[in-house]
């Protein structure tokens, strides 16, 4: 065989995409290089995520996933085979995605990168005086003891035995390893001016109506017609306090709990995130949370403080900032665990490289930005020696001041070259730029999108006209003038993480972009000070959780005025129109589609045969409204229902306030049935946007509200942004993206740098000011973006 022909093995260069369908791509066909960089461009919702995380890497992990054994696999997710004909050359695709990190309050940076589980090896071998095993360091293992006799079965006789066993663990005993402790504030449970019949208490569900209040009456611990002002001691103790406790109430047999072990169990236990919005309220009214004084917020017991190694103990080395624990991890040495020290030690320099070195391993993994949560999963995969492997991002710009963007962009190059294939989806052009090969895909959003437009490389792109093409080199110009503020909001000493007593006026009437580097203090800066006041409506990034039964409409509250017009057109019930209630299918269960599980295979559903997939009883479809029944509504697009609710027949004023909501956020072309499930991330971004638009404020808060916008986008958001404002509303945006920076009124920049290195106003003023000044990091970028 002669020198030059080419081995078998060296002839798959290529990943190989034949016929996708998955989601709202139509026939994809799509070669990507390996051993390159490629970046998915298009509009948001054009199908970028479903190419790349719903076919690709999706098949990649099944195909891995098979490998296994199906014990194995019955433990695993099971995946099923995206829609695609044929798919070739895959290689083991890690993916590093945009979703925030659990909000798990027992998770922190530690705990969400391994460093803990180090940490506590090393403690528990160096530390001294030595206090037990790794998990007497652990915030989340108790401390327990018990004895007693166990009946054991030998040589077919039965012997009982004295058995003891003990468990130390490092966690709080008063705060139970969470660090705070909640205080309740008894006026917002109960007007103890009022008797239980007389409705004294004002925790949501808890009526005097329903079970509750036949507990309440029947218990017999204290009298339900006297004031709870005029309770005794002891009636107020059973009230709040009382252990479960076995009563018959109407000769029935039930357990009467305290109100506030109650409350404890059924609110406390869930995220505030996850709560529903009225019951939030209520968690933010009657309860406060404080740092808890026995452990200082550590979470830590005073034995596992009390070990230490060179007079640090784990508590403190957890509050450190990563960058100075990775110097103290240096400077030890300890032959005895010098594997240890060396892993721990990479992991920590990790952190900084990635530029998250400001980050502390006691910080709440769940107040972690998307960026941050990003780049923290990404530690576990840079020091890896894998190659030929397929790493997948999603966004990894997110959370990114355009300094870091370019640090990012190195570290996407340094995983390429080691000879890795990188699939990155991205919108912004500085990221876009390190391509070695562009796939674009349109031509618009939805079911207009679900087409691969181009293909090629980014100068190849800039010359073709596709949507990305036109508006890769758009560069907004600084506004020639800036609106004036009537009034200012003031913060004074905010001290919120890294914040130095930052005494700031946050001009009202007009459009405030905060910006600084990833880290500098400006969420902790508006989240801290400004978010809580009343009149103030805030919009995170939060992604929006939805099953595939919620929508849009149902989402949006747009299915309520909607089934109340067709329940007074009809002269039935509200319920029947709606597919998760009364007028469900009853075959699917207003699924719309019938889902048979097989174990660790793959589940399969097919469409309902009863219903066809419009998920409501034939009779719920006779009864209809301006002319369509509740299925074709529910499978318009937004601007169809915004032009069938506007006029007409069918005009409901309530409904269509929603919609043009909607539509101003650009989703006009979402069906109001489409399962948010199908929904992409800057789509779902911009339905939370539509929906907090709806509540009462005079400030808007929006933290990185272009996440997820194609450049063609975040034009409409800026007009969106400008429209709020012109309507009497102050708009507070957190934000990197240079275009939101250059069509502010005035900008509040924090630094200089990360974590202690920042949590100061490094400017305040106008864009052309700062450009001017050219005195911070952002002032640099913003210039060079203005060709200023």
């Amino acid at each position: 065989m002669s020198s030059n022909t080419l081995h078998a093995a060296d002839s798959h260069d290529l990943i190989r995409v034949h016929g996708a369908r998955e989601n709202n791509l139509k026939d994809v066909s799509v070669e990507i290089p390996k051993r390159r960089l490629t970046v998915f461009t298009g509009v948001s919702g054009s199908g970028k995520s479903s190419l790349v995380f719903s076919t690709i890497a999706a098949e990649s992990q099944r195909m891995i996933n098979e490998t296994y054994s199906a014990f194995v696999q019955g433990f695993m997710p099971t995946l099923a085979r995206p829609d695609v004909d044929v798919l070739e050359g895959l290689t083991t695709a890690i993916i590093v995605d945009q979703e925030r990190m659990g909000a798990n309050p027992r998770s922190t940076v530690g705990t969400a990168t391994d460093a803990n589980a180090m940490l506590r090896i090393l403690f528990s071998r160096l530390g001294r005086p030595h206090i037990g095993s790794p998990q007497a360091f652990s915030f989340n293992v108790a401390s327990i003891s018990g004895a007693g006799g166990v009946t054991v079965e030998k040589a077919g006789r039965t012997v009982k035995e004295r058995r003891s066993f003990s468990v130390t663990g490092g966690m709080c005993p008063r705060c139970e390893g969470m660090g705070k402790v909640s205080d309740f504030d008894l006026t917002a449970l109960y007007d103890d001016s009022k008797s239980l019949n007389e409705g004294a208490l004002t925790i949501p569900g808890y009526s005097m109506d329903g079970w509750y209040g036949r507990i309440f009456r029947g218990c017999g611990f204290f009298d339900p017609d006297k004031p709870i002002a005029e309770f005794t001691k002891k009636q107020l103790n059973d009230l709040l306090y009382k252990e479960p406790t076995k009563v018959k109430v109407d000769g029935v047999n039930v357990t009467y709990e305290g109100l506030i072990p109650k409350i404890q169990k059924s609110f406390l236990s869930k995220d505030r995130e996850a709560m529903q919005p009225h019951i939030r309220a209520f968690v933010d009214r009657a309860i406060t949370f404080q740092t808890c004084p026995e452990c200082e917020g550590t979470r830590l017991s005073a034995e596992a403080r009390s070990s230490k190694i060179d007079g640090v103990s784990i508590a403190d080395v957890c509050a450190m900032q990563i960058s100075d624990l990775a110097d103290w991890v240096r400077a030890l040495d300890e032959p005895s665990a010098a594997p240890l020290l060396k892993s721990l030690g990479e992991t920590l320099d990790s952190f900084v490289e990635i530029g998250l070195g400001y980050l502390s391993l006691d910080r709440p993994a769940g107040t972690l930005s998307g960026g941050e949560a990003q780049r923290t999963k990404l530690i576990r995969h840079l020091g890896s020696s894998l190659t030929d492997v397929t790493y997948v991002f999603d966004e990894p710009t997110i959370g990114l001041h355009p300094h870091d963007i370019a640090r990012m962009n190195d570290l996407l190059l340094q995983l390429r070259d080691k000879g890795n294939t990188v699939l990155v989806v991205e919108h912004k052009p500085e990221a876009i730029a390190i391509a070695d090969h562009v796939v674009d895909l349109g031509p618009r959003a939805g079911t207009e999108g679900g087409e691969i437009v181009f293909e090629g490389s980014v100068d190849e792109l800039r010359a073709s006209g596709t949507l990305t093409g036109k508006h890769l080199d758009d560069r907004a110009a600084l506004k020639s003038s800036v609106r004036e503020s009537s009034n200012a909001l003031e913060i004074r000493g905010a001290a919120t993480h890294n914040l130095r007593d930052v005494d700031v006026d946050i001009p009202l009437g007009v459009l405030v972009v905060v910006t600084g580097v990833a880290g500098s203090g400006k969420s902790s800066l508006i989240a801290g000070s400004v978010a809580r006041r009343d009149g103030v409506v805030s919009i995170d990034q939060g992604a929006i959780k939805g099953s595939r039964r919620s929508n849009p409409a149902t989402y949006t509250g747009l299915l309520e005025p909607i089934r109340k017009a067709f329940a007074k057109a009809n002269g039935v019930k509200p319920g029947l129109f709606s597919a998760n209630s009364e007028g469900a299918c009853p075959n699917c269960n207003g699924a719309g589609v019938v889902y048979s599980d097989l174990a660790m295979m793959a589940g399969v559903s097919a469409p309902c045969e009863v219903c066809e997939g419009k998920r409501f009883q034939a009779e719920v479809l006779d009864y209809t409204f301006g002319g369509k029944d509740i299925s074709e509504v529910l499978t318009m697009s937004v601007a169809q229902a915004e032009e069938f609710f506007g006029s007409g027949d069918a005009k409901l004023p309530a409904a269509h306030k929603i919609l043009t909501r909607l539509a101003d956020v650009g989703l006009g072309y979402v069906k109001i049935g489409q399962p948010l499930t199908t929904l992409s991330g800057g789509e779902r971004q911009r339905l939370k946007l539509a929906t907090h638009m709806g509540e009462k404020g005079d400030v808007y808060i929006l933290d990185e509200p272009t996440t997820g916008l194609h450049l063609a986008d975040v034009e409409n958001l800026l007009g969106l942004l400008d429209r709020l404002v012109d309507s009497g509303k102050s708009v507070i945006v957190i934000e990197h993206h240079q275009a939101v920076m250059a069509h502010a009124d005035w900008i509040i920049d924090l630094g200089p740098g990360a974590g202690h290195d920042g949590g100061r106003i490094v400017f305040e003023g106008t864009p052309r000011a700062l450009v001017e000044a050219r005195s911070t990091l952002t002032a640099k970028h913003l210039a060079e973006y203005v060709g200023a």
